[in-house]
């Protein structure tokens, strides 16, 4: 009765504020003391009398004689939500045994988890109760801002602690079944409506309380909540309201009251069982807050700090969990013993002198670096960056040759057969210049006055004819050939190397670690090094890449021009054909690329065909036209390339498979369609296609209705040349995932971690470095469980690269 009675003086004070008019709760005085003296029939004889009937002035007389009435019954503190102690119920027996082991017990074993939920769990790869506790929710929305009712406004998330006067189900104008209630507090009442719930009816039921959260509409004048989220009040530890409450990602049958639920009965029952495996010390340098504290507040916050902290936490794991893995990988790597490479470069003299150009300084620093490597009992792991035309690979033919003039053979492998044949003959012609001997061609070029002893340099690939394969796999096997160039045929069973010392992998990002590996283990511990024209930000390559040591060539060759770039919008798409037709008349050749399909590759080549149509018989009938697609087979990808490189065709239409290994130097013109739908990255790689040759050159970028970070990333691309600022941005924009394209990023599945955080990840790098030197095999007591967690990463299946 003290709560009843207080909120009614709370009501008639209102009533007096607003002159008695009767509008101090919804329905008008009367209705609220008829529910009254349904809930309390005590107060039956205070009322007897209708209050609308009543003229202003007898209003006010009555007002104030039941305030008098009121002080007269024992005074109750103001209003305020009155909450219940927390319910906790005794934890369960702990199971006998491993804890960690009892977390990674399917989730049916979590009570209220029957077999049909953990299937649809399982559709969004939740499948034992380690996992719920890691299932964490892509956003929050806040609902702590608690209100009074007449403090509500349109358009905001807020949530009220009110009580039910009536709630009853209803059909709407619309024949939608509804449940409508009727909820109020000391400030005034209000109207909620919840649609497609008419259970609700019989579940709210009149003067129980309740706290309700949602977006506040108006309706006629009137605010109101529109199927907000709502649950008892019965205890301080709420769920769906009154907080900062969690959104998870959902599937068919999963409501997201239900996983709340679920998720919250987990984190209460298990957090206490779940052990802390980063040791106190590192907790203590970098300011983390326990696992236990972590898990939850990522969950269900206290505040946007403690969120803040949890994710700070749980990101430092999963970056230091990298780390230690990549690290080990490179001690496993480097405890193998290598062959040290006598380094004297003057046996390479021949071939730099021979060079049509003067080697730039960042392209002498990284060879002086790998040289240094190589001259190690330690087999070399290194990451070579530069942007397309730095002078990557004849740094790596310095090297490939160094291996050669101490009796070992050198393989380099590439993604694509176009490239690979490009890597061949750019070899080739080098290797001419330089001895003055014209070579044997394909498949296999001999050179005998470069070194003290003749070099051969042979070219692998899935479309060698058998007889030509065969002659190719006998020369490798045998050391006939001591420069091997190829595609993933290199790894393929029946290549047998007779003494690989060295091995190059071009475009390390579109190649497995599995790859990577395969090439290492055709030699007895060769020297590796990992070539990318992909320019990567540091905290990217320290992520993919942390295993490997890096060199950058930050520098172009002096006289290269700046490719001039022009955004467009649709409507000037036929003053780009212009442009194309009036460079391919002047003897130039252009590139027209066709969008990003990411779903199917036939899809994409469908696409590809049908705007090659369109070209060659309404834009450009006069043109010869070629096109590139993935779903051609190597041989007619070759024969492309050939008629496009040699100048038969004046104008290559492709798909993105162009990104990697087109070197043309008469190509002037790189015309790209729904730019939108590529990151700057790859934008970046499509324009190093052209400005290889003496003219001037040219990238278009058409799109159609780009998003407003679209716009931003294609305006940056226009200003900007540099590959290293493109990336940063191109990171900072669209995250990690999509840095390659999706179908390339190799990354692991980072559920806090953002490669933004370049503070935290050079955080995790340096305690994973400190912690090496100090336990390298994690044998300590204290780093046992840091062990375990480790080994449960990488046992799942987490590649880096």
């Amino acid at each position: 009765m003290n709560l009843t009675i207080d909120r009614l003086r709370k009501v008639l004070e209102l009533e007096q504020a607003k002159g008695y008019r009767d509008q101090a709760v919804m329905g008008g005085l009367d209705r609220l003391l008829r529910n009254l003296t349904i809930a309390d029939p005590e107060l039956t004889r205070l009322f007897s009398l209708s209050y609308s009937t009543l003229d202003e002035q007898k209003r006010e007389e009555w007002v104030e004689s039941m305030l008098e009435q009121l002080d007269k019954v024992e005074p109750q503190a103001r209003l305020q939500p009155q909450i219940a102690p927390r319910k906790t119920e005794p934890p369960p027996t702990r199971p006998q045994g491993d804890s960690a082991r009892y977390l990674d017990a399917p989730i049916i074993s979590i009570k209220g988890i029957s077999s049909s939920l953990a299937a649809k769990f399982g559709r969004l790869g939740v499948e034992t109760v380690r996992q719920l506790l890691y299932f964490f929710p892509h956003r929050h929305i806040d609902y702590s801002r608690r209100r009074l009712i007449s403090e509500l406004e349109v358009g905001l998330e807020q949530t009220i602690v009110a009580t039910v006067w009536e709630a009853v189900g209803k059909t709407t104008s619309r024949r939608m079944r509804a449940t409508e209630a009727i909820v109020g507090d000391e400030s005034g009442n209000m109207r909620v409506v919840w649609f497609n719930q008419p259970y609700l009816a019989k579940k709210l039921t009149p003067n129980s309380r309740l706290v309700i959260s949602g977006k506040v509409g108006s309706f006629r004048g009137r605010k109101v909540f529109e199927s907000p989220e709502w649950e008892p009040l019965e205890s301080d530890d709420l769920i769906h309201t009154g907080r900062l409450v969690p959104v998870y990602p959902l599937t068919a049958g999963l409501s997201p009251r239900v996983v709340r639920k679920l998720v919250k009965g987990t984190l209460d029952r298990w957090l206490p069982e779940l052990p802390d495996f980063l040791p106190e010390g590192i907790r203590d340098r970098a300011e983390l807050l326990p696992l236990s504290q972590a898990i939850r507040q990522a969950h269900y916050p206290d505040n946007e700090h403690r969120k803040a902290q949890a994710r700070k936490r749980l990101a430092f794991d999963e970056l230091f969990f990298i780390q230690l893995g990549v690290l080990s990988k490179k001690r496993d790597w480097q405890e193998e013993s290598s062959n040290a490479f006598d380094v004297d470069s003057e046996c390479l003299a021949p071939f730099f002198n021979a060079l049509p150009f003067t080697m730039t300084a960042a392209q002498k620093r990284t060879f002086a670096e790998i040289q240094r490597d190589l001259g190690k009992s330690k087999p070399m792991s290194r990451l070579l960056q530069g942007e397309v035309g730095s002078g990557k690979t004849v740094v790596a033919i310095a090297a490939m040759l160094l291996a050669a003039a101490n009796g070992y053979q050198a393989a380099l492998m590439a993604p694509t057969e176009i490239l690979a044949e490009q890597h061949f003959e750019s070899i080739c012609g080098l290797l001419s210049r330089a001895s003055g001997e014209p070579g044997n061609g394909k498949p296999i070029s001999n050179y005998s006055s470069i070194l003290l002893h003749p070099v051969s340099v042979g070219l692998l690939t899935g479309g060698l004819k058998e007889s030509t394969r065969q002659e190719v796999l006998e020369g490798i096997a045998s050391g006939a050939i001591n420069l091997v160039i190829g595609t993933h045929a290199l790894v393929q069973k029946g290549v047998e190397f007779h003494r690989l010392g060295f091995c190059v992998a071009d475009e390390q990002h579109r190649f497995g670690v599995m790859q990577r590996l395969e090439l290492r283990s055709k030699g007895s511990s060769p020297h590796v090094l990992v070539m990318s024209a992909t320019p990567i930000p540091r905290t990217l390559a320290l992520t993919l890449y942390g295993d490997l040591d890096l060199s950058v060539i930050d520098e172009l060759p002096p006289g290269r021009t700046e490719i001039k770039t022009k955004w467009l919008n649709p409507r000037q798409r036929q003053s780009a054909y212009d442009f194309v037709r009036k460079q391919v008349a002047a003897g130039r050749q252009a590139f027209i690329i066709c969008p990003l399909i990411e779903e199917s590759e036939a899809i994409e080549a469908k696409a590809a065909i049908t705007e090659y149509e369109r070209l060659s018989q309404s834009v450009f009938p006069d043109l010869r036209l070629g096109l590139l697609h993935g779903r051609l087979s190597p041989s007619a990808k070759d024969a492309v390339m050939q008629r496009f490189r040699s100048g038969e065709l004046g104008i290559l239409v492709s798909t993105p498979v162009v990104e990697v290994g087109v070197d043309v130097p008469n190509a002037t013109v790189m015309l790209i369609e729904g730019a939108d739908r590529f990151g700057m990255a790859q934008l970046h790689q499509f324009r190093g296609r052209v400005g290889r040759g003496e003219h001037q050159s040219y990238c278009l970028v058409l799109a159609e209705t780009p998003s407003a970070e679209a716009r931003e990333r294609l305006a940056l691309l226009e200003s900007t040349q540099n590959g290293f600022a493109l990336a940063e941005e191109d990171l900072r924009l669209r995250g990690p995932g999509e840095f390659f394209g999706t179908r390339q990023s190799g990354l692991p599945d980072l559920k806090m971690a953002r490669l933004s955080d370049v503070d935290l990840l050079e955080l995790a790098r340096r305690e994973a470095i400190h912690l090496f030197n100090t336990d390298p095999y994690l044998q300590r007591p204290e780093h046992r469980p840091l062990d375990r967690e480790v080994k449960l990463l990488w046992k799942s299946g987490v590649e880096l690269d």
